[in-house]
C-alpha cells in the first residue's frame, strides 16, 4: 500500500490553501501528511491552523537574511530536516532559489491562467482586479512547478471559471478559489503517483 506523501507547506498569510490540504487529508481525498509549515510572516494566520493540527511550524523572515541565497538555504534546511517529499507553496510571496535536489519537487498555485496576470507583485486580489479590468471572460488557476523566477515554472494543472458581469475582485477570488481547492490536490496526487514528467516547458501527464 502506498504511503502518504510528505508535504512541506510554505505560507505568507491566512493559510486557506493549507486548510484545504488538511480538509482533504481528513476526508481521505488526499493521501498526504503535512510535515512542517514554514511562514515568511510571523503574523500569518496559517501558523495557527498548523498548530491546531499539531504540525511543526517555523518562521523564516526575508529581512533576517542578506541575500536570496541565504534566505533560501534557511528554508530548505528546515525542509530537509522535515523529510518532505514535496514542497507546496501556498500563498507564499517570497522568491526562493531552488536547490538542484529539489528540481521538480516544488509546486506553487497562482490564481490566474499563467502566463496572464502573473509575475512580481501579482498576488491576491491584485490578480483578480487585473483580470476584471482587462475584460477577460475566463479566469482560473494554475498549479506549476517552481523555478527561481516568479510564476515561471512548467504548468501542471489549470482549471477555469467564468468572469461574470458585475464581478468584483472578491467575488471572482471566491470562484477561482473553488477551482484551486480541486486543482492543487489533483497536482499532488499526480506527483505522488509518479505520473508527471517534465520536458522543457511542458509537463507530461503519463
Amino acid at each position: 500500500m502506498t504511503k502518504p506523501i510528505k508535504l512541506a507547506v510554505l505560507i505568507s498569510g491566512g493559510g486557506t490553501t493549507l486548510q484545504n490540504f488538511l480538509d482533504k487529508i481528513e476526508t481521505g481525498e488526499l493521501k498526504a501528511s503535512v510535515e512542517t509549515v514554514i511562514a515568511s510572516n510571523p503574523k500569518a494566520y496559517g501558523l495557527e491552523r498548523a498548530k491546531s493540527h499539531n504540525i511543526p511550524v517555523h518562521v523564516v523572515r526575508r529581512k533576517d537574511y542578506g541575500s536570496v541565497e541565504e534566505f533560501s538555504h534557511a528554508n530548505f534546511d528546515l525542509i530537509d530536516r522535515s523529510g518532505a517529499d514535496l514542497v507546496c507553496m501556498a500563498g507564499y510571496l517570497k522568491l526562493l532559489r531552488i536547490p538542484e535536489k529539489y528540481d521538480g519537487r516544488v509546486m506553487n498555485i497562482h490564481p490566474a491562467l499563467i502566463p496572464s496576470f502573473c509575475g512580481l507583485n501579482f498576488f491576491g486580489h491584485v490578480v483578480h482586479q487585473a483580470a476584471i479590468d482587462y475584460g477577460v471572460k475566463v479566469s482560473g488557476c494554475t498549479v506549476h512547478f517552481v523555478n527561481s523566477r516568479y510564476d515561471n515554472g512548467p504548468i501542471i494543472v489549470q482549471r477555469t471559471c467564468a468572469v461574470e458581469d458585475g464581478d468584483t475582485a472578491e467575488t471572482l477570488a471566491a470562484r477561482v478559489f473553488r477551482e484551486e481547492c480541486i486543482a492543487y490536490p489533483q497536482a499532488i496526487r499526480l506527483f505522488h503517483a509518479g505520473r508527471l514528467r517534465i520536458e522543457g516547458r511542458r509537463v507530461i501527464v503519463t
